[in-house]
């Protein structure tokens, strides 16, 4: 059981991480620091019953933004169409990445969750399973839908195969 002594600092040295974690899931820096920000006040009143903070609040991160997913207002549609069209990229690869997060956004929460924390994070299946309140087997399977999803996405292909 940690201390709430302690809390200021696993702050201080776990942010930057878990800010990224939480980019990852929401892909908008400024929803991704309101999700940490409202993960973190949740830690700190469950401060004195956890036993790993660090996994906590990825597992609060996780479910924090699966709660926001699934109450987002759903009338709007985003489009793929830009207003503006912009200077091509000098580097191929930033396009790549582009076109890996976007297919990564059409995801369903759960499959995000589960390719941020196993590929992203490099966490273990079971850590994973851990962190959502699931069973390896599903971690597993969502996972490989998942992965499944990302090889046939049309935004990849075109982008890997011009």
């Amino acid at each position: 059981m940690p201390d709430r002594s302690i809390y200021p600092d696993f702050v201080a040295t776990r942010s930057d991480r878990l800010l990224r974690t939480a980019f990852m899931l929401t892909q908008d820096w400024a929803l991704a620091e309101d999700l940490l920000q409202e993960s973190l006040a949740k830690a700190w009143f469950a401060w004195k019953r956890i036993d790993d903070p660090e996994a906590y609040v990825r597992r609060v991160l996780v479910t924090t933004h699966t709660s926001w997913w699934r109450r987002r207002w759903r009338r709007e549609l985003p489009s793929d169409a830009l207003p503006d069209a912009g200077s091509p990229d000098a580097a191929g690869g930033l396009d790549r990445r582009d076109a890996l997060w976007r297919a990564l956004g059409r995801l369903p929460a759960r499959q995000r969750a589960v390719v941020v924390l196993r590929f992203y994070e490099d966490l273990p299946v079971a850590e994973v399973a851990e962190i959502l309140g699931c069973q390896i087997g599903t971690v597993k399977s969502q996972s490989a839908k998942a992965l499944a999803k990302l090889r046939v996405d049309e935004t990849i292909v075109k982008e890997l195969h011009p």
